[in-house]
């Protein structure tokens, strides 16, 4: 497991179930010597795959996560680059079909800062699923998707019918949703300097009893973690009885260990 980025869930979940699958994880990180510096990254797989039946990286670019997939021998998973956050998503999707009994006809708002690797995969995925998804956030693109992840979002909507929007009104957003998601406004990364602005930015957009109520009744409310009180959503929200943010994030470890089995086959 190779980190260039800190994490807790991540860390925890893909060791915890690597040792309940009877295996060994190993721990490196690469914040002191970066991926592609010291040595490339093209011996770093070569040599890695020597090792290892799986290499699985947290890095700050997607070219480092494709060029150790491009050299590896062994399968390599993405445990987030600044494009995506696979495991994540596929953890909070495995969450959504243990409360809702399903994933068919669907609808997801998201609230926040949506310049993000987090956004960017639940964009994927409910396009991928033909559901309706909202993204309520500042109108400013600092804070707004990507064009070319909008432009992969309509490619596959496409094919699914599904409906991706992005609104400037929380309110608005929240309307008729079976999952209210949210994320951290100040992620990994960002200066320290910034926060005061952002959280002006996002305030607007933060999850509050009155967010939830213009959802559906039975609608359940997502953060992937961390969370700051009073930042993101209010503590009436994420301590109350609509949030499933714990077994969300019980949820990484087992389907870490779902992708390492899948993966085992390919050994």
């Amino acid at each position: 497991m190779l980190f260039e980025k800190p994490s807790l869930r991540t860390r925890i979940s893909f060791e915890t179930g690597m040792q309940q699958l009877g295996g060994h994880a190993i721990f490196y990180s690469i914040k002191d010597s970066p991926l592609g510096k010291k040595e490339n990254i093209s011996d770093t797989a070569k040599v890695a795959s020597r090792f290892v039946n799986l290499i699985a990286a947290r890095v700050f670019k997607r070219q480092d996560i494709w060029d150790l997939a491009k050299y590896a021998d062994v399968p390599v998973i993405n445990m987030l680059d600044d494009f995506a956050h696979p495991c994540q998503i596929l953890g909070d999707f495995q969450t959504i079909k243990e409360k809702k009994n399903t994933l068919e006809k669907m609808k997801l708002s998201y609230f926040g800062d949506a310049y993000n690797n987090v956004t960017y995969d639940l964009m994927r995925m409910c396009a991928i699923f033909g559901w309706r998804m909202d993204v309520a956030c500042p109108n400013a693109p600092e804070y707004s998707p990507e064009q070319i992840v909008l432009d992969e979002a309509s490619e596959i909507s496409k094919k699914t019918g599904a409906t991706i929007r992005l609104v400037n009104d929380a309110i608005e957003a929240a309307q008729d949703s079976d999952v209210v998601y949210t994320d951290s406004w100040m992620s990994y990364g960002i200066p320290q300097e910034q926060e005061e602005e952002r959280k002006k930015a996002f305030m607007p957009f933060q999850v509050t009893s009155l967010v939830m109520k213009a959802a559906k009744t039975d609608a359940v409310f997502m953060n992937c973690l961390p969370a700051m009180r009073g930042y993101e959503q209010t503590a009436e929200v994420i301590d109350g009885p609509q949030s499933i943010v714990f077994d969300e994030a019980e949820n990484r470890l087992h389907i870490q260990k779902a992708i390492m089995l899948f993966l085992r086959d390919k050994f």
